[in-house]
């Protein structure tokens, strides 16, 4: 099941890395959100994405924009990994994959001749109101967060 363009964000509330909870919903008619899903912190790929997110911080606030970055790691290695990385955004922890579920993200992989669930690397933009604009689904990390920001000013023009 793969979300689309213009369907309502499916809302959930889900820890950060300092165990307060983050309420999709609490954004409606405020600000957009980025909504990025990475299989596991510490990951090169999913620490380069996560650091290039946060290095544009500043630029997406800009654009009424808040990101936000998903995995099943739990709250205390999203603590480590993000002091770690010196990054600076939101890290949510959904360690049952409920919200990956909702979004379509948690998908299986053949690994070894052996079939396993795990995140596919994907990305929502989730306008004011609540829908999706953008469900970018088994994207490449490399660039990612430049592109991500080109769209979102697309939808501030």
């Amino acid at each position: 099941m793969h979300l689309k363009a213009g369907q309502p964000a499916p809302v959930f509330s889900l820890p950060d890395a300092d165990m307060k909870t983050v309420d999709l919903a609490s954004f409606a008619g405020k600000r957009c959100v980025v909504l990025f899903f990475y299989p596991k912190d510490g990951n090169p790929a999913c620490t380069q994405e996560a650091t290039d997110f946060s290095d544009l911080e500043e630029v997406f606030d800009r654009e009424n924009c808040v990101l936000l970055g998903v995995s099943r790691d739990d709250c205390l290695t999203h603590a480590e990994f993000r002091d770690r990385e010196g990054i600076g955004i939101s890290l949510l922890s959904d360690p049952e994959a409920a919200v990956c579920k909702l979004y379509g993200v948690w998908q299986p992989k053949e690994v070894d001749g052996h079939k396993k669930f795990c995140v596919a690397r994907s990305t929502f933009i989730i306008d004011k109101v609540g829908l999706i604009r953008h469900a970018l689904y088994h994207v490449n990390y490399k660039g990612h967060a430049q592109e991500v920001l080109r769209l979102v000013k697309e939808l501030n023009v």
